[in-house]
């Protein structure tokens, strides 16, 4: 499992554009620039939908406050749920960016892979928030219980980050 000072492994993801599908590499997103990066187990799950990506939406402002360029969500769902969801939430309003990781190419490279076959979730990511500057993880928190969103969430990336 990746952890703190350790360099982001690059990952293909996938976002929607103007023109559909299109391929985003995760060191293009992080390189040269400040990141905060959260993942779910699944786009519209209840934790994820009712409270992770709402979360990030409130403190949207506060991140910028402190330097942060961009604020990315990962989930191991299609970029159609992605922006689905995005729009949903309000996330794809309030500018943040929806990456899907359908092959949990991201997701396994760093080792936050999470399988639960009895709720039919399998290959996804395990619950957390991350601030990465110039590619480098500065900041990590995991949560232990996937159900649970209180160090993953915008609030606790924040108080960590000081």
């Amino acid at each position: 499992m990746i952890s703190t000072g350790e360099k982001l492994p690059d990952a293909t993801l996938t976002q929607m554009g103007a023109e559909g599908p299109e391929q985003v590499q995760m060191l293009d997103k992080v390189t040269g620039r400040k990141v905060a990066i959260f993942a779910v187990p699944g786009a519209f799950t209840p934790t994820c939908h009712s409270a992770h990506v709402p979360s990030f939406i409130r403190t949207k402002d506060q991140f910028a406050a402190k330097g942060v360029d961009e604020i990315i969500c990962v989930s191991a769902n299609d970029p159609f749920v992605m922006q689905a969801w995005g729009e949903a939430t309000g996330a794809n309003a309030a500018g943040i960016t929806m990456l899907a990781d359908a092959e949990s190419a991201f997701t396994d490279a760093i080792g936050m892979r999470f399988d639960a076959p009895p709720a039919g979730l399998i290959g996804r990511s395990l619950r957390y928030a991350m601030l990465v500057e110039d590619g480098v993880v500065t900041v990590l928190n995991r949560e232990e219980n996937p159900g649970q969103c209180e160090l993953s969430a915008g609030e606790g990336l924040l108080d960590s980050i000081g």
